[in-house]
């Protein structure tokens, strides 16, 4: 296929907001594809090359990459520059440029495949030292010359990482559905959600069929889309929802990670898959020690220790962790303990569809509890006696709540999924809504009066699972400090487009439309009924969605969320239920 269809399809897609046209649209993309460009293809779309958790990007600046459209259209600096500001993307200046000059070539250069325009920009993310930005220079613009004025206009965008279809995995993960299993994704996804590859089971499936995704099993290296919770608002609702008898686990609040051991070597990934080994080399250390396995994926939560009390610090405190310099400096200052909860893959043996119990036992088995890896704390209960007390213990050692999970034969490890089976009950439960719920920036409101030159409020949307699609909630201004708030322009800077994503759904129009992005942690007084917000909008009454009444920002920005793992709508829903329960 060439780039220039390919970036034809890309218009098309680009054309609507409408899910199942896009859809439609990427299984033609898809079929007319050759079985080795597959994995391109799907990873293109996706505006990158590689899998998140890879780590590798193009990270091409604004100057290098105008200089690029400046020496293939032939254009002059402060032509492109003028363009660029007038237009404010990139992209829409190389297709004019190209377009002039187009008209002026008397033979067109041969144009570039999908596969020769993303092995040069696999070369391009590759390239480093002395003389690379000279590289890269070249490269891009001698892919830029050979490239309709439409191809030129998207692939500015995908190497600034600006290429935002409005498509997502899942959105592929439905056409691959359509394409390959008649709609049903039950398998596909599957195979994505235990490799976290969309490239990799896009070519499985390509050049094997729909057999190929039973064969896919989790492997070291690739992070396993975590297993997700439900949430009840008191332990008799837990104890009944999981059958009377359950275990209950301390929930700690530190960063959710799994830990990889590939032959001795040992990786840790994020809950949002991000690879995060650089951040916690004590970490790495203590499993490389602890846990005694050739290869595993385990599961656990990296938590701060006062170094003076040898208490559990929250979890604001252990983000000064995530940082590129001064490692060595946070180390000392915040030590820490991995809480280990699960074990997903052990030695070869795939133990996601291991009953909880015998995955705990296996976990068991294979940690030297001896130093700073240790077991999550656990009890099998079967009284709400004995829930409180657990519940009391967890609050008092400096947790947040408890985890309760099935223990029958059904309790497997469902990954990417968010089911009953594990359920989170937090100490601040008790009152109408004191939980806290995470929720995407999708829009800005300007500032007024003391709040000129800053946004005044934020529009914030949940995730709607079913629909794909992020749905607003309520507008926060409350919450921030005057250098938060001032600070919020720059911070969200690179999440800001023009138009209204694809995927965000609001009746509401901000001054500021964000790509959702960020994820910030909101409290507020109650959960209401609201005709102009759309998070489960005709679920409880016709014309009315919910919002959330008196939202305020706690501080805690959940960098290791994506937005797909926001607080969901149904989530909202089984919220509002509950406070209906209360009343009556």
């Amino acid at each position: 296929m060439l780039y220039s269809e390919l970036a034809d399809y890309y218009s098309r897609i680009e054309s609507t907001t409408k899910r199942l046209e896009m859809t439609s649209i990427l299984v033609e993309m898809l079929k007319k594809a050759d079985k080795n460009e597959v994995a391109a293809i799907s990873y293109l779309t996706l505006g990158k090359l590689y899998p998140d958790f890879s780590g590798i990007e193009m990270g091409l600046g604004e100057k290098l990459v105008a200089k690029a459209i400046s020496r293939a259209a032939g254009s002059k600096p402060k032509e492109i520059d003028d363009l660029y500001e007038k237009a404010g993307d990139l992209g829409l200046v190389a297709e004019e440029v190209l377009k002039r000059k187009s008209a002026q070539l008397l033979f067109q250069p041969k144009p570039p495949t999908v596969l020769e325009i993303y092995s040069i920009l696999d070369k391009i993310s590759r390239s480093s030292g002395g003389g690379a930005q000279d590289e890269k220079l070249a490269w891009l613009s001698g892919l830029l010359s050979g490239l309709t004025p439409n191809g030129a206009k998207y692939l500015v965008r995908t190497v600034m990482g600006k290429l935002r279809l409005g498509v997502a995995d899942m959105t592929i993960l439905d056409a691959l559905a359509d394409l390959y299993a008649d709609g049903d994704r039950t398998l596909i996804e599957r195979a994505y959600n235990l490799t976290s590859d969309i490239g990799m089971v896009a070519e499985a499936l390509a050049r094997e069929g729909l057999e190929a995704m039973k064969n896919l099993k989790p492997t070291p290296g690739k992070p396993i889309r975590p297993m997700l919770a439900e949430r009840l608002q008191s332990p008799e609702e837990v104890m009944e929802k999981l059958g009377g008898t359950l275990a209950l686990e301390y929930k700690y609040d530190g960063e959710r990670c799994q830990a990889h051991i590939i032959k001795g070597e040992v990786v840790l990934f994020s809950r949002r898959l991000e690879n995060i080994t650089p951040q916690f080399p004590d970490v790495i250390d203590a499993v490389a020690k602890y846990v005694r396995a050739k290869a595993a994926i385990v599961e656990g939560e990296i938590v701060g220790v006062d170094p003076n009390t040898g208490e559990l610090m929250p979890f604001q405190q252990l983000m000064h962790r995530r940082r590129k310099y001064g490692v060595e400096e946070a180390l000392e200052e915040i030590p820490t303990n991995i809480f280990l909860f699960d074990v997903m893959y052990l030695d070869g043996e795939d133990l996601t569809n291991v009953p909880y119990l015998d995955r705990r036992k296996r976990l068991e088995e294979i940690v030297d509890c001896s130093g700073s890896v240790k077991l999550a704390t656990r009890s099998i209960i079967s009284n709400i006696q004995s829930f409180e007390k657990f519940f009391e213990e967890a609050i008092s050692d400096g947790c947040e709540g408890v985890m309760a999970k099935d223990i029958t034969t059904a309790s497997v490890y469902q990954a990417g999924a968010r089911g009953w089976l594990w359920i989170k009950y937090k100490r601040d439960y008790k009152s109408e809504l004191a939980d806290t719920v995470d929720l995407a920036i999708v829009g800005a409101f300007n500032g007024r009066g003391k709040r000129a030159g800053t946004y005044g409020a934020l529009l914030l949307a949940a995730y709607d699972k079913a629909s794909d699609e992020f749905c607003t909630v309520c507008k926060l201004g409350s919450g921030f400090s005057d250098e938060e708030l001032f600070s919020l322009p720059k911070k969200l800077s690179d999440a800001l487009v023009k138009e209204k994503p694809a995927r965000v759904n609001s009746l509401i129009k901000p001054d500021i439309w964000f790509e959702p992005k960020y994820v910030i942690e909101v409290k507020g007084a109650e959960i209401t009924l609201s005709p102009v917000h759309t998070a489960a909008f005709g679920k409880i009454k016709d014309a009315a969605g919910l919002a959330i009444r008196f939202p305020r920002a706690t501080g805690k920005w959940r960098t290791d969320k994506s937005p797909e793992d926001s607080t969901t709508t149904q989530e909202l829903v089984e919220m509002y239920q509950s406070q209906l329960k209360k009343i009556t």
